[in-house]
């Protein structure tokens, strides 16, 4: 199959927001059974640690039945460096039990600087707000995704997403393409390259708490992926206009990350990531000044599923638009990704074939967000 345009006419979805619409049009209606009403409700778990209550909770979305206490677990880093062996063990396991049990988490005291995430996202809500001939100039297509799109997989007549995103790629450096980054607003191209560069710093600090936690050395995920220099790294800022029907669509539809790790700076102000717990779907309340991270499915490949990728979703709002940015920290693209051999026994043997990952993420290009039907299959074929 050609990837090299998309199938139909691309239809930018902030223009139909913006031009009034009172109904959706039928590209983006899910099939009932399909529909966020009829797919969600909540349940009332525990708590898994300490609740943390903050300042704000207000009524977020269309849909937001949400018991107040239930949200993904928060961890503090501000111990993960610490003197205290104690005290770091403690952030250790909260990490791990939060990797096994949820496959989410928020994270506060990352190393981010709280004036950066907040000039990254208000920068990017600028470029997203300018004139759609001026965003146009950066148009993707199927072949490289980088730039300025509206959809995400090249299969014709699939039902589309309610959501625009700008998509670019960070690591290796040699990737990087500042004529494919955004010239306006003006400051944007900085604030990219310093955002990058700090959160690309703490998803290496993750990763080698996770090697630890596995009990493998604590730099073998980090090399898995190809090593600091060559680990893979990309950004897609999601774009999610206000929608006259949010019942009918989602913003992103249920789907594992193809990647290895995400880390997702959410909207300070509009929630509307839900991650799947069993058979429920739980709307995560975002916390002030944190970013959520999820597993993807290279980690679940490299840590024989002890650790696993998380069906999550979007759902879209009727008077608010929304911005997120997710980094997506991923393995270079052309290594073997497969369980590692400290991690296979007789008991436990390797549960997925060695597969690179882009030979992997070309099914997601195709296909677009199919919940874990990918990972899922190359269980199976072994």
């Amino acid at each position: 199959m050609s990837c090299q345009a998309w199938p139909e006419p691309i239809v930018r979805v902030q223009s139909l927001a913006e031009s009034g619409l009172s109904s959706i049009p039928s590209r983006y209606i899910r099939p009932h059974s399909q529909r966020p009403s009829n797919t969600t409700s909540f349940p009332t778990p525990k708590p898994f640690q300490t609740d943390h209550h903050h300042g704000h909770d207000q009524k977020t979305s269309d849909h937001d039945h949400d018991h107040d206490h239930v949200n993904i677990p928060v961890i503090d880093l501000k111990h993960v460096f610490s003197e205290d062996p104690i005290l770091r063990e403690q952030v250790f396991g909260q990490v791990d039990q939060a990797c096994r049990e949820w496959g989410f988490f928020q994270v506060v005291n990352h190393g981010v600087s709280h004036e950066l995430m907040k000039s990254s996202r208000e920068l990017w809500r600028e470029f997203f707000n300018q004139p759609l001939e001026m965003k146009e100039e950066y148009a993707n297509s199927p072949t490289t995704y980088e730039g300025y799109g509206s959809r995400l997989g090249v299969q014709k007549g699939a039902t589309l997403d309610w959501s625009d995103y700008f998509f670019l790629h960070y690591m290796p450096p040699s990737l990087r393409n500042q004529a494919k980054w955004p010239a306006f607003p003006e400051s944007l191209r900085k604030v990219i390259a310093e955002y990058g560069e700090g959160v690309v710093k703490l998803g290496g600090r993750i990763l080698k708490m996770m090697s630890i936690n596995l009990g493998l050395k604590e730099d073998f995920l980090l090399n898995a992926f190809g090593g600091e220099s060559e680990v893979g790294a990309c950004l897609r800022v999601n774009f999610y206009p206000k929608c006259p029907q949010p019942d009918l669509t989602f913003g992103l539809s249920p789907h594992s990350d193809p990647g290895g790790m995400t880390i997702l700076l959410p909207d300070d102000f509009v929630s509307g990531l839900q991650v799947r717990r069993g058979d429920e779907w739980i709307t995560v309340k975002p916390v002030p000044n944190a970013f959520i991270i999820n597993i993807g499915d290279q980690i679940q490949v490299l840590s024989n599923a002890i650790y696993k990728s998380v069906e999550h979703r979007v759902i879209v709002n009727s008077n608010k638009d929304r911005v997120s940015l997710a980094l997506f920290y991923n393995p270079r693209s052309d290594l073997l990704i497969q369980p590692a051999k400290e991690l296979v026994t007789e008991e436990k043997p390797a549960l997925y074939s060695p597969m690179t990952y882009d030979e992997y993420r070309l099914y997601i290009r195709l296909n677009g967000p199919c919940g874990k039907a990918q990972v899922e299959s190359l269980a199976s074929q072994t």
